[in-house]
């Protein structure tokens, strides 16, 4: 199937093209020959071709789609009975390179014969310049930069049609202001910017370039222009030279901080620029007594002394003080200027410090005297006498043109142990050492020393001693604890007793541990050699409170005797042997002084009517009956002491002692109704035989002695 196609080209007459149709897709036909130049400038309307349908009968056509009824709308139509295409305004290839439209015949019933996608192409001319990215380029670049150096890169693109000469352009410097003749500017394709030759601040600070680029069009040529600003920052082409001296020249000995001189510097150089800024560097500061610091403001060169120095070392310091700016020195010229590639240039870049003498004179001050050792070292045997000799120490004057007396003070005694002869040196006890002070750390007792001059003002020297004590096997081993709880039990068991002693080895442990008295095998030390004891209880051991004496030997044989209270309780009744123990020590005590003396009172109600009525099988009852028998414990040849123990007492005491939880809940119990209160019912009065107590008192023994003592009131103690 043919195509005919009439088609119109600007400024030709109707050209009849017939083609075959390259491409079908469901009766759609696709032509591409028509083409529109963009921005046509007119006569419009004018017609660009037709389309031609070989059919026998009449056809009718329509046009749809872009530059029809879709954007950019009403650039052309067809003419619906001849098919003649008629463009009535001018496209921009930049805002769309190619119309497509559908095409359609149809028969006078208007059902549709054929359709074509018709596609017409908006051919570029050049109405595009090439445009920068900026209006203007502004960089700093060093003056030591060197010549081929990469300055920036600028950089243009064209709207128009790629891969045309319409989009194809170069760049170009067209202007350098200023003009310098040793400094030439060039750019090349890609848009890089360098120069050839030197950069010199002082010649010209700043530089402006106009850059152009210039398409290839081939009917006209369009370009545009950038502007590129370099500032050259100043290098370090002047070298700095001091230039004079202020200050007195003048230090003292011994003293910091002074500054006696100050050194001035002359740069041309761009002030406060690395360039300007300078620092300073000495040579032949022997002992490193000095530094320079320079100056923010002026670049001055401060000299401070920062170590002390000696007169007695040199009453002159000859220095060399040198003087350099913070980048290194930079010099650049043009030898040759060539047609072609880079100049023949010369160039330098190092440090070239300018140097002066420097005389610094040192004054004598008074020195305070020096001690020949500042840490000495003695020895001293603990206990020692009083009067004992431990070390002498001794201090020189250093001012040997005019030395000073000087005495020697302790400075720092912390057990007050010591004291110095002022005039030899000599050091005497004037205490007796203890090396278990705690003062004395490690075996050392340390005491400061000064040695003080008579000069104006008084100087001060000063030195340490370190005293080592040796021991001696003056203490005796100790126990860390004196009271013990242990549980009843139906096998043997143990509780530890751990001891130790201030002296130090050989004078310490370990340790013997040896009971003292008969226990009838109830107590025994297993073991018994070592830092810590075990005291093995046997089961018949009875609850409450025991005194175990116990020997304790280091291994030199040096001992001590220990009472230990050891509590013994039923652990299932109470939570800790100790509460139990603070109860028995407390409240039993004052409870038996409390019955003890309450027998003779006839007044005491609730004791007297208890033993009137006969009422033994109360627990205050038992009480007294067991307090009975405690009177007679002790009486010679009593006839109760084979019959009733002290076990007794302590089974019934704690047959009915509460728990901690129930003494914390404890409400008064009432026993029985006495009555009125303020009438006192008349009591049956008990008493005792004097001369049948007064032979029971001389038989009791220290512990009960003890008791009494507690029950007296304050005024009888002794």
């Amino acid at each position: 199937m043919l195509l005919c196609v009439g088609v119109k080209q600007r400024g030709q007459g109707l050209v009849s093209l017939c083609s075959e149709l390259l491409s079908r897709h469901r009766r759609t036909w696709i032509i591409d020959s028509f083409t529109i130049e963009e921005e046509y400038p007119g006569p419009f309307p004018y017609v660009l071709g037709q389309i031609n349908v070989d059919r026998k009968y009449q056809v009718y056509f329509d046009l749809s789609g872009e530059g029809v009824d879709e954007d950019p709308k009403g650039v052309i139509s067809i003419h619906k009975e001849s098919g003649f295409l008629t463009v009535y305004k001018s496209v921009d290839y930049e805002e769309k390179r190619l119309l497509r439209l559908k095409f359609t015949a149809r028969k006078s019933d208007l059902s549709t014969d054929t359709q074509l996608g018709v596609e017409i192409y908006i051919r570029d001319i050049n109405d595009n310049p090439p445009r920068f990215d900026r209006d203007v380029y502004e960089i700093t670049v060093d003056e030591e930069n060197t010549q081929g150096s990469y300055l920036l890169t600028v950089l243009a693109y064209d709207r128009d049609e790629k891969g045309t000469l319409n989009s194809t352009f170069h760049y170009e410097i067209k202007s350098v202001t200023p003009n310098t003749p040793d400094t030439e500017f060039f750019i090349d394709e890609s848009g890089t910017i360098s120069f050839k030759g030197c950069l010199n601040h002082e010649v010209a600070d700043m530089y402006t370039i106009l850059v152009e680029a210039k398409d290839h069009g081939e009917v006209v040529s369009l370009s545009s222009s950038t502007t590129v600003i370099v500032h050259i920052q100043d290098g370090n082409n002047h070298l700095p030279t001091i230039s004079g001296q202020t200050g007195t020249g003048t230090v003292k000995e011994n003293e910091v901080g002074s500054s006696p001189l100050r050194l001035h510097v002359t740069d041309r150089d761009s002030r406060h620029s690395p360039a300007w800024r300078a620092t300073y560097i000495i040579q032949g500061d022997e002992g490193n007594h000095f530094k320079v610091e320079t100056d923010p403001n002026t670049n001055d060169g401060i000299l401070t002394v920062k170590n002390p120095l000696d007169f007695e070392e040199g009453a002159q310091r000859d220095m060399s003080i040198s003087v350099e700016n913070e980048v290194p020195y930079f010099f650049c010229q043009v030898k040759e200027k060539t047609s072609s590639g880079l100049w023949s240039v010369e160039t330098i870049r190092e440090h070239k410090p300018h140097s002066v003498k420097v005389l610094i004179t040192v004054e004598d001050t008074n020195d305070p005297p020096v001690f020949t050792a500042t840490v000495k070292e003695a020895m001293v045997e603990e206990n020692s006498p009083i009067g004992t000799w431990v070390e002498k120490v001794t201090a020189v004057d250093p001012d040997s043109s005019h030395a000073r007396d000087f005495v020697y003070k302790v400075e720092n005694d912390p057990a007050g142990w010591v004291k110095v002869d002022p005039h030899t040196g000599d050091i005497m006890t004037v205490k007796t050492p203890d090396r278990e002070s705690p003062h004395v750390v490690n075996g050392v007792y340390t005491i400061l020393l000064h040695a003080v001059d008579d000069g104006t003002p008084p100087q001060t020297g000063t030195a340490t001693l370190q005293i080592h004590v040796t021991d001696q096997n003056d203490n005796v081993p100790q126990p860390t604890m004196y009271d013990l709880d242990m549980c009843v039990s139906d096998s043997p068991t143990t509780s530890n007793i751990t001891a130790f002693d201030l002296d130090e080895n050989p004078f310490g442990g370990p340790f013997t541990f040896e009971l003292l008295g008969d226990f009838n095998g109830k107590w025994k030390l297993n073991p018994y050699y070592g830092y810590t004891a075990g005291l093995v209880k046997d089961p018949d051991v009875y609850a409450g409170p025991h005194t175990i004496q116990m020997k304790i030997s280091d291994l030199q044989g040096q001992f001590a005797v220990y009472n230990f209270s050891v509590t013994v309780c039923d652990c299932s009744k109470t939570t800790s042997c100790q509460t139990r123990r603070l109860t028995n020590t407390i409240a039993a005590p004052g409870v038996i002084c409390v019955l003890a003396l309450s027998i003779d009172k006839h007044n005491n109600a609730a004791i007297g009517q208890e033993l009137r009525n006969g009422i033994h099988h109360t627990a205050f009852s038992n009480m007294i009956e067991d307090m009975g028998t405690m009177y007679f414990l002790n009486k010679r040849n009593s006839s109760y002491v084979s019959d009733v123990t002290l076990t007794q007492l302590y089974k019934r005491l704690s047959s009915f002692q509460e728990t901690e939880d129930e003494q914390q809940h404890y409400l008064p119990h009432l026993y029985a109704e006495e009555g009125d209160s303020d009438q006192l019912s008349e009591l049956d009065k008990i008493s005792i035989p004097d001369e049948l107590l007064e032979n029971f008192l001389k038989d009791l023994g220290p512990k009960f002695k003890e008791l009494a003592s507690i029950c007296q009131p304050p005024h009888f103690q002794n």
